[in-house]
């Protein structure tokens, strides 16, 4: 999983900049109400709207907006009516990609993944190509500038964690997906700082490419996240740290 948690890296590094927040915030809008959609408004009983609210907390979204969506959600105002959609494609040198949307209108978005997809020398595959290399699990997002890497690792295996990737400044801490809030909350108690928590498709093989495959896959995947209706996106892809570096400079 170490490709995972490098790109992961990259991204935490990249930040959010004024820019994107207002794109940010739409989709984390969005997961809110579809999870209040599917499970009710009440985030007592509903784990996934639990996750969603916890995220956004963890983004600094205003609470009037998340409130606003989970009423959208549960039927309380208008403008609930999204589709959930999970897309399958292959990127350069035959990588596996997911996408995860979030789409008042599921041709459009089908078009929109399909074309960067094929900009950006991959190809949108049928349902189920690729889905079968991920596994469903809760990532934790530690900043651990300021701790013992190792140490910290250690006390997440022993607070119940599957696994710990450690990448300079950053501990990824995986968990089994039932296991995410209560193994988060042993952290906080622990004072720990959480940066952010939520289920993640990591995969389970990863696929090494070479840094003209890599760049060229860093670039399919970025453009995926940018499209408005696109949640989330997930890669095998196992970027050289050469790559990472030039990205970092």
């Amino acid at each position: 999983m170490s490709g995972h948690s490098k790109w992961s890296k990259i991204k935490h590094q990249k930040g959010i900049d004024d820019v994107k927040r207002g794109n940010l915030f739409t989709k984390l809008t969005r997961e809110i109400i579809i999870a209040a959609k599917e499970g009710g408004g009440n985030e007592d009983t509903n784990f996934r709207l639990r996750l969603a609210v916890q995220k956004a907390h963890d983004s600094n979204m205003p609470s009037e907006n998340i409130d606003r969506a989970i009423k959208k959600g549960s039927g309380e105002l208008e403008g609930g009516s999204l589709v959930e959609m999970t897309l399958e494609g292959y990127g350069p040198s035959g990588m596996a990609v997911m996408v995860s949307a979030l789409s008042d209108n599921r041709n459009r978005t089908v078009q929109e993944v399909r074309s960067t997809f094929t900009r950006h020398g991959g190809s949108l595959g049928e349902s189920g190509c690729v889905s079968w290399i991920f596994e469903s699990r809760g990532v934790i997002n530690i900043k651990a500038e300021n701790v013992d890497a190792d140490e910290l690792a250690l006390t997440a295996i022993d607070l119940g964690a599957e696994d710990v990737q450690v990448e300079s400044g950053i501990v990824e801490v995986y968990t089994k997906p039932e296991a995410l809030e209560k193994v988060r909350a042993a952290l906080e108690a622990k004072k720990i700082a959480i940066e952010s928590s939520e289920l993640q498709m990591v995969p389970k093989t990863l696929v090494k490419l070479d840094e003209k495959a890599a760049t060229q896959a860093l670039k399919l995947l970025d453009k995926l996240e940018e499209i408005d209706d696109v949640q989330n996106v997930y890669s095998n892809a196992d970027i050289p740290d050469s790559v990472l570096a030039s990205l970092q400079a």
